[in-house]
């Protein structure tokens, strides 16, 4: 029961952590476009973005996906990039449409890029333990589980922006979008390895 309370934790925590936000980040550009009408879309789009990451982690876990860190660390802050970007750019005035099907793509694909960021950490934390499946498995809920909640609270807070000081949903996504490009940067520049 430790080891599953544990991996757990450490998976929420690896979504949560505040020194390394840019998941937090990719989360927010992510659903920024939708709203709490939405939450079972949100939740499928969520869930295909912890499948990606968990591939992605397995996969390297036994060594069968093997790529340079160096680069890993600049696709990650990459696909936050794109994902923002897509929002400022498939954002029309009057838009009313959740999101556009391109994020479903976003959602998996980028899963397998973030997954790979973290393998060297799990690998540490696992140890050389014969069984490393049921902690990746546990580990993937404890990431569900925090993802779920950051989503909730960007849904809650779109919510709030639109309905309580009268922001259009396009200005929402906007500005959430190019706040998240702001912080983005400095990551961004410590990715760039050339």
């Amino acid at each position: 029961m430790d080891t599953f309370v544990f991996f757990i934790r450490e998976g929420f925590l690896h979504v949560m952590d505040w020194n390394a936000y840019d998941h937090i980040l990719f989360l927010i550009a992510l659903v920024v476009v939708y709203d709490l009408r939405n939450w079972k879309k949100v939740l499928w789009l969520i869930t295909l973005f912890t499948l990606g990451h968990t591939i992605s982690l397995l996969l390297a876990t036994y060594k069968i996906l093997l790529v340079d860190s160096k680069w890993v660390e600049l696709f990650i802050p990459l696909t936050i990039l794109i994902t923002a970007l897509s929002n400022i750019f498939f954002s029309k005035p009057g838009t009313t449409k959740s999101a556009p099907p391109i994020n479903l793509f976003f959602a998996v694909f980028f899963g397998l890029i973030h997954g790979l960021g973290f393998s060297g950490y799990f690998n540490m934390i696992v140890g050389k333990s014969s069984t490393k499946f049921i902690p990746l498995l546990e580990f993937a809920l404890g990431v569900e589980f925090s993802q779920v909640l950051l989503v909730v609270l960007v849904l809650l807070l779109g919510a709030v922006f639109q309905s309580l000081f009268r922001f259009s949903k396009r200005d929402w996504i906007l500005v959430s979008s190019a706040m998240v490009i702001g912080m983005l940067v400095p990551i961004l520049e410590k990715a760039v390895f050339w």
